[in-house]
């Protein structure tokens, strides 16, 4: 299960998960292996003598915690949103930047879209690709005042918010 012409992928052994890498270029994959959210350069040589091997791969499988996150983000149904803190709340492990940091990392995997800031704003740079899926799933949006920037909604957090339990009340069709 890999994503097309993707060469930095991460593939998760337990569940077949594969996380792509938003440019799978070299230049550009991220630094898993390191732990950090910095991006990897085939230039770089700060920190390494001249004719110093190339970082290690990127890890076969994902971290513990990671798999975690994703298969809660799996859970959430179309239409509908948790924050970062009620992923960790509802893990009871972490908090809402650990979840963002698995989401900033790994969450390609999963319907990200589906994973939000507490105040409703759509990620930034991602506000085209999230309001596509917002729309296709009917999840509720609220117009955006006058004085926003490029007039993008935001999310009706009331309305769009889940709770972690299938069938309860609101996971009615929102239109």
């Amino acid at each position: 299960m890999h994503c097309a012409g993707a060469k930095g992928n991460i593939r998760c052994c337990a569940r077949g998960r594969t996380v792509c890498d938003q440019d799978d270029t070299a230049h550009n994959r991220l630094s898993v292996a390191y732990g950090r959210m910095g991006r990897m350069s085939e230039n770089r040589t700060s920190g390494s003598p001249a004719g110093a091997a190339p970082p290690s791969p990127v890890p076969a499988e994902l971290p513990v915690y990671a798999e975690r996150v994703l298969d809660v983000a799996d859970l959430i149904p179309p239409g509908r949103v948790m924050t970062y803190g009620d992923v960790a709340e509802w893990l009871g492990d972490g908090g809402p930047r650990q979840v963002g940091r698995v989401m900033a990392l790994y969450g390609s995997a999963v319907p990200w879209w589906r994973v939000v800031r507490a105040d409703g704003a759509l990620l930034p740079g991602h506000e085209i690709r999230a309001l596509g899926h917002y729309r296709e799933e009917g999840t509720p949006l609220r117009a955006a005042p006058r004085d926003a920037d490029g007039h993008v909604p935001r999310l009706d957090m009331k309305r769009a918010r889940w709770d972690g339990v299938a069938g309860g009340p609101g996971d009615e069709t929102h239109n």
